[in-house]
Parts: C-alpha cells; sequence; structure tokens
C-alpha cells in the first residue's frame, strides 16, 4: 500500500481508503462488514472513512466495533458533521456550534475512540455563519477530539472563505472530499487549482461512479441481482444518473484499455483517480471482503498519458465538467 500526504500537513493516509457508506449498517450484515474491514487491514488499508449520518450513526457503531483490537495509532480514522442524526429534529443537523460540539462526541462514542484523525464538514451550511462554524472546529481540535479539519463538496469560494478562517483561528483546512471519477470531472476546473494554491488535497468519494465504472452494468441488460443499482434502501437512487444505454455503452469501451493495462476495469478506475497529484486518496466501498482485496490493487499503478488520453477519448462528452455542480443544499436537510 502507499500512503501520501494529506494536505499541506504531516499526516499520511492509505491511497485507498475504506469507506461505509450505503454498506455498514445498511446494505450487509455486521458479520460481513467486519470481514471487510479485516480485508482492509489485511491488504494495507490504514484510512477509514464514515459519517455519523450513514445508517443515523449505525455505520460509525459497526466500524467502531470492527477496529476496536487495532492499535490506534496505525490507524486513520475519519468522520463527518452536517446530514440529520437521531430523530431528525431542529438542531440535529447543520454545522452549529451546537451540533458539531454534540456529534463529535457522539462520533467518539461510536467509534470508541478518544479522537478521531479528520473531522470534515460534510457540507457548507448556508443557515450558520461561517465564523461560528469554524470557532467550533477550532475548539473541537484543541480539545483533542480532532486531530485535522476537512470539508466535503465545498466549492472553491466556499473553500477560500473556510480556509482563511481556520488561519486566523490557529488551525488548517487539509482536505476536501468530493466525489470524483472519468464521469465526474466538476472539480477539474476551480476546486482544484484552489486546493493547490491553499495546500489542501482531495479525498475521493465514488471513483468508480457507484460501481458503473466496474463494466458489470450493461447496456440492455438486466440489473445484476443484489448490486447497487437494484437497492432501494439508497444505492438506486444514487446511482441513478449514469444507468442509462449511453453511458453504460461507454463505459463498456474501456474494458480493452484495462485489459491491456492488465487491470480490471474497477482497478483501472481507481488508478485513474490517483493520478491527479491532488487527489491523496481514494474511498472504496465493499459488500463482499473480495472486492476490497482486487480494488487495492490499483495502489501504485501509474498509467501512461497515452493511456490517459484513450479513457478521454473513450467517454467523448459523457463526463460532467460543470463547477456549478459543486453544491449543498441552502437550507439545513431535516
Amino acid at each position: 500500500m502507499e500512503h501520501r500526504y494529506l494536505g499541506n500537513s504531516g499526516l499520511k493516509i492509505s491511497e485507498i481508503i475504506y469507506g461505509n457508506w450505503l454498506t455498514h449498517g445498511s446494505q450487509v450484515e455486521n458479520d460481513v462488514a467486519t470481514s471487510c474491514v479485516r480485508a482492509a487491514l489485511d491488504a494495507g488499508i490504514s484510512t477509514f472513512d464514515t459519517a455519523d449520518a450513514y445508517a443515523n450513526t449505525i455505520a460509525e457503531g459497526v466500524l467502531g466495533a470492527a477496529l476496536k483490537s487495532e492499535r490506534r495509532e496505525s490507524l486513520e480514522i475519519l468522520t463527518k458533521v452536517y446530514w440529520p442524526t437521531g430523530p431528525g429534529g431542529h438542531n440535529d443537523s447543520g454545522l452549529s456550534r451546537k451540533h458539531i460540539m454534540e456529534s463529535i462526541n457522539g462520533s467518539l462514542q461510536r467509534l470508541q475512540t478518544d479522537y478521531v484523525d479528520l473531522y470534515q464538514a460534510h457540507r457548507y451550511d448556508y443557515e450558520t455563519p461561517l465564523e461560528e462554524t469554524m470557532q467550533a472546529f477550532a475548539d473541537v481540535v484543541r480539545q483533542g477530539k480532532a486531530l485535522y479539519i476537512g470539508v466535503s463538496e465545498w466549492n472553491a469560494e466556499q473553500i477560500r472563505a473556510g480556509h482563511d478562517l481556520a488561519r486566523q483561528l490557529g488551525f488548517q483546512l487539509i482536505s476536501n472530499q468530493p466525489q470524483y471519477n472519468m464521469l465526474w470531472r466538476v472539480i477539474e476546473a476551480d476546486v482544484v487549482p484552489a486546493s493547490e494554491e491553499l495546500g489542501i488535497s482531495q479525498i475521493v468519494f465514488s471513483p468508480m461512479a457507484q460501481g458503473v465504472l466496474s463494466g458489470k452494468y450493461k447496456p440492455g441488460a438486466d440489473l445484476p441481482e443484489g448490486s447497487r443499482a437494484t437497492d432501494a434502501k439508497g444505492g438506486a437512487k444514487m446511482i441513478g444518473r449514469w444507468m442509462n444505454d449511453e453511458v453504460l455503452t461507454g463505459v463498456q469501451k474501456l474494458q480493452p484499455i484495462a485489459d491491456e493495462a492488465g487491470l480490471t476495469m474497477g482497478q483501472l478506475a481507481l488508478a485513474w483517480v490517483l493520478q491527479n497529484p491532488n487527489v491523496a486518496g481514494a474511498i472504496i466501498g465493499a459488500s463482499r471482503p473480495e472486492q476490497v482485496t482486487s480494488n487495492v490493487q490499483a495502489a501504485g499503478v501509474e498509467l501512461k498519458p497515452d493511456v490517459m488520453a484513450r479513457i478521454d477519448e473513450a467517454l467523448g462528452g459523457l463526463a460532467e465538467r460543470d463547477p456549478a455542480k459543486t453544491q449543498s443544499p441552502e437550507s439545513r436537510p431535516s
């Protein structure tokens, strides 16, 4: 496993990160989830990403139990705050001081740890003054409950404003967690240049476009049984944007490129994301340990310029590049 520095900090994370969005506490039973975490550890993954909102706090608890016997200093545990938790009351979401302070305590309890390595604003909160949010994060760091602070799906302007306030308060933003893959490239125009300038890395989610880039979905064919596209608990909704014959036909053109590179299509998708020097790590999910074992082999793979060019040619104009697509809800969800 290769490791990369996260932003302008001394913290290293594994290139491949294990995440439990849509899986732990939802798609898979706890024993399977634990087996997937064990496979990640065996493969050299040291970085684990979760959020309090995943399965309404259950996912954090599953991950905490799975990692309980591990040496804490050898792990990087990442979690997030913003989306509704608990009964979804009027203060159970957003980035107010109240919600951040209560949420970090709940996350630490569920994760069975004294601190998280990275605490992330899961979206931008338009209803809370940014000064209040950043002051709360500064206090979380000073209390030793989080070592570093990051954000997720903030646009370039928001990242700049947050970075400036963080510096004034004596800490720094070191990461952004956006969606990024061959089909979703909206961060390339604005977010990546701003992040490079400020010393912020990307921690990428959905590097395989919810599994579409694995090639298992064929145009005109029935959906694979048990796949994310058949998951009524949320997976089918998330993957829906790419489930059309035009996209699926374009994705199938990647198969010979992957074959020539000696990679699976999933490994090719992960390796492609990791070619971006501003990307510190790519988050993978898994419903079976074998998926972890296969996907982790993308770490350290170098794709030559001609391979990158062939990928662009194969997907043509299918990739979304509009930077305005990086956005957060204008009001707090409930």
